[in-house]
């Protein structure tokens, strides 16, 4: 696979584009003029889409609903002094909830210098150097879910609002990020400093071994960055494959949940899977303000990211300072599993972000299968027993013994009753 392999998003953000990089696929004749594939859509409902700015989201979405936000941030300030770098379309800082959150200065606009064109033959604008335009709306949905500030008229909240965002437009609309872009984005987010990054993204194709992407992840591993990458969403045409960087070592690679803990249906499965988290009906901040309904892995990917911020910002000091390895293991161990150990649906489980900040009394640096397995001593198999034991002879003799008293008794006492009655007929005079 050449270096300038495509990536391609994960949501359902980018359905028109999907369609428009089809149309050109089908004019590609080589290895080098080939085109972005985008992902499959998440979801075939179109009401997902909507333009920018949206309307606010009143309620609380299902998926923080599911969380006790009170006993989430009890002992982690929110994420505050945590980095995360959001590598994606970028990330737009009109939206009220994202202009505090986002560090615009280390941010970085890494996308090609000449962008894919559509068939049309218009090319989206590079925008801003510091990486805060976002003109598909991904990457700020993204940021949203790890990091948004509460406001007013909503309910909807980051899962480490104190978290800060590092912007790294890294892709477009017409996919014009690859590989190369992306193994430069990761290298670019160690060195401004990121604790998590976020990859919601994946390539069309996989890369050959020792790629100059897995090079850059394992650089971000090494330099102790929790790496978090969405699975994909190739699940509904059942393909099994890998998907990249989310397959590489070190990765905490993120399947979609849906309301009842399961998979969704559209969300990529496979053995490198390594937790679900939820991914559909996704509310999250849209450029421009408002907020917009999506589904897919990228979407779950933050959310882990989100809970990875707090773990950090909760065991970030001291001497017992955890590692990226302790921090994976731990949204492992703690995830809500269907069975004791890993699942190539859902790897550990789906994540539970209050389990992974309670159940933290020491760290850890891989998962243990356990949950629902023996590890007690059996007990002794009782004596199979065909006739009647010891006990159940000793009680029948107690309630013959019992009730055989009780009959005596009331017989003396009736005779003694017959006996008075006949020598008062018999002696009237007799004294009683």
């Amino acid at each position: 696979m050449v270096l300038g392999s495509p990536v391609r998003l994960s949501s359902t953000a980018l359905r028109g584009a999907r369609r428009l990089a089809a149309m050109a696929a089908a004019t590609a004749v080589t290895a080098s003029a080939l085109t972005v594939t985008i992902a499959q859509p998440a979801s075939a409902d179109t009401t997902t889409q909507c333009s920018f700015p949206a309307k606010p989201y009143d309620g609380r979405p299902w998926s923080l609903q599911r969380v006790l936000l009170n006993e989430l941030w009890k002992d982690t300030d929110q994420g505050a002094g945590v980095r995360v770098a959001v590598i994606d379309t970028g990330v737009d800082t009109t939206n009220k909830q994202l202009k505090d959150a986002v560090d615009a200065k280390a941010g970085k606009n890494l996308l090609p210098k000449k962008p894919k064109k559509d068939e049309t033959g218009r090319a989206t604008p590079r925008g801003k150097a510091d990486g805060t335009t976002d003109e598909v709306g991904h990457g700020t949905k993204v940021a949203g879910i790890i990091a948004a500030r509460p406001a007013r008229k909503t309910g909807f909240v980051g899962l480490a609002p104190k978290a800060t965002i590092i912007p790294i437009k890294q892709n477009d609309a017409n996919g014009s990020g690859t590989a190369a872009s992306l193994a430069d984005s990761i290298d670019y987010a160690v060195k401004a400093g990121a604790d998590v990054i976020n990859i919601s993204q994946d390539t069309a194709e996989a890369l050959k071994p020792d790629s100059a992407l897995e090079q850059a992840v394992q650089r971000a591993v090494q330099a102790d960055v929790v790496v978090v990458a969405s699975a994909g969403n190739d699940g509904l045409g059942g393909k099994n494959k890998k998907t990249y960087p989310a397959s590489y070592p070190g990765v905490l690679a993120v399947a979609a949940s849906d309301r009842n803990n399961e998979r969704a249906p559209f969300s990529q499965a496979g053995d490198f899977v390594d937790v679900a988290a939820p991914g559909v009906d996704m509310v999250s901040t849209v450029p421009k303000g408002g907020h917009c309904v999506d589904n897919g892995t990228s979407f779950s990917a933050p959310y882990v990211a989100g809970v990875a911020a707090l773990l950090r910002a909760k065991h970030n000091k001291g001497p017992d300072k955890w590692s990226q390895q302790n921090i994976v293991a731990q949204i492992e161990q703690t995830a809500e599993r269907s069975i004791p150990g890993h699942d190539r649906l859902v790897g550990w489980g789906v994540v539970d972000p209050v389990a992974a900040l309670t159940e933290d009394d020491k760290r850890i640096d891989h998962p243990v299968a356990r949950e629902g397995v023996e590890t007690a001593e059996k007990p002794t198999p009782a004596k199979l027993q065909l006739g009647e034991t010891e006990q159940e002879r000793n009680e029948r003799l107690g309630t013959y013994v019992l009730v055989g008293g009780g009959t005596l008794v009331a017989v003396v006492a009736g005779t003694s009753l017959v006996y008075r009655d006949w020598r008062r007929r018999k002696h009237p005079t007799a004294s009683s």
